[in-house]
């Protein structure tokens, strides 16, 4: 009887453990540019296909539990569509068919292998080739008063209604037909300066005469961070009616604005030179997540941990919401020609510094370098995450 009894004390207090949440460790798959899907030239189905799982199986081995696949890289869809044209990516041109639908095909992979997929979307970046050719459905020409061009990119204007209802629009098509885990927006909401510049040249002023003349009162830089925030608010808003249980996350710019925190070296920032505020997102609780970019080396002007410090800082985040860093794994290779332990020791302070309430995790760029075992460093990041 007293066997029997210890063996039930045991069972409750084990029972009555507090559960672990896993690390959540994700990886950037990228479309833009082919960079890392599919390969470049690379039209077959089977090839294309190959790739993914491949993809896949390097992240299972790693450890990694989470993907963030590109499926809109300039107002385009890697998935089947009646909002939006096909992406060149895939085929070469825009609108034709690749013969699969390569989100749905992830998912069912992904699934297999007990890995999370988070749909990553380009917001306001209509095309990395301003003179391709740009099917008639593409919303740089339904909204071309709103298509700017900057460079040799197409922007749209975060300041159109139009524009931002699309979006909306697209995004709720994408939760409602797939069976994600996560929507997620990168930093390019308008577009970066260069260093040392601001965006003066960008051309929405007239969309700004309108709003003042509608008796709006924000200043020029406070519009479009207003802009911005309209966006992301109404994105969480429009995937918690559609399925609450699918994360969405956004990826700033690593650097807050000059002075926060104060020990960084500051070049550009979010709030001023991006004229985005994620601090207001997860301070509103418009976010599930926010993974800044942190490009950075740990001994360097913009130091990694200083970062992660600030960003997980619970005077800068009261409510706690989870802050998966992103790391820098294509630093690895040059220009910065970063050693592998410079990435392992990343890693290593995302778990030194609290993430509040929250399970650790971080999230790659991207997932070439980490296919490819650049420099050795699938065996040390595997060794981290067994």
């Amino acid at each position: 009887m007293k066997k029997i009894l210890i063996i039930i004390l045991l069972l409750g207090a084990v029972l009555s453990l507090p559960s672990q949440s896993k690390e959540f460790r994700g990886v950037w798959i990228s479309s833009a540019w082919n960079i890392n899907f599919p390969k470049e030239g690379s039209r077959s189905v089977a090839g294309q296909q190959m790739l993914l799982i491949q993809y896949l199986e390097t992240a299972q081995k790693l450890g990694i539990n989470a993907v963030f696949f590109q499926v809109r890289p300039e107002g385009d869809a890697l998935y089947e569509s009646n909002i939006e044209p096909w992406s060149r990516f895939l085929t070469g041109t825009q609108g034709r068919h690749p013969g699969y639908d390569p989100l749905e095909f992830l998912i069912t992979e992904a699934k297999k292998r007990n890995i999370e997929v988070h749909a990553w979307l380009n917001p306001y970046r209509a095309a990395t080739n301003a003179s391709g050719e740009r099917t008639a459905n593409h919303m740089s020409k339904k909204f071309s008063r709103y298509a700017y061009r900057d460079k040799n990119v197409i922007w749209m204007d975060p300041g159109s209604e139009a524009v931002r209802n699309h979006i909306i629009k697209v995004v709720t098509d994408l939760v409602s037909r797939y069976d994600l885990d996560g929507i997620h927006y990168d930093d390019y909401f308008y577009p970066y300066p260069s260093v040392g510049k601001k965006n003066i040249s960008y051309p929405d002023k007239g969309t700004y005469n309108d709003y003042k003349n509608g008796g709006g009162s924000l200043t020029f830089a406070d519009w479009r961070r207003d802009n911005v925030n309209k966006l992301i608010s109404k994105t969480y808003q429009a995937i918690k009616a559609t399925k609450p249980g699918v994360k969405f996350g956004v990826s700033p710019f690593g650097i807050y604005t000059k002075g926060f925190p104060n020990t960084v070296k500051v070049e550009l920032d979010q709030y001023n030179d991006i004229y985005s505020d994620p601090v207001k997102w997860i301070r509103e609780g418009w976010v599930d997540y926010l993974a800044p970019q942190l490009y950075w080396a740990d001994n360097s002007p913009q130091s990694f941990s200083a970062l992660l410090k600030w960003w997980r800082d619970p005077e800068v985040n009261p409510r706690g919401i989870p802050i998966y860093p992103g790391i820098a794994a294509d630093r690895l290779n040059k220009p910065h020609n970063w050693a592998p332990s410079e990435i392992i020791r990343q890693v290593e302070w995302t778990r030194k510094i609290s993430n509040g309430p929250n399970p650790n995790g971080m999230i790659f760029w991207n997932i070439k370098v980490l296919d490819d075992n650049y420099k050795g460093i699938s065996p040390q990041l595997r060794n981290q995450f067994k």
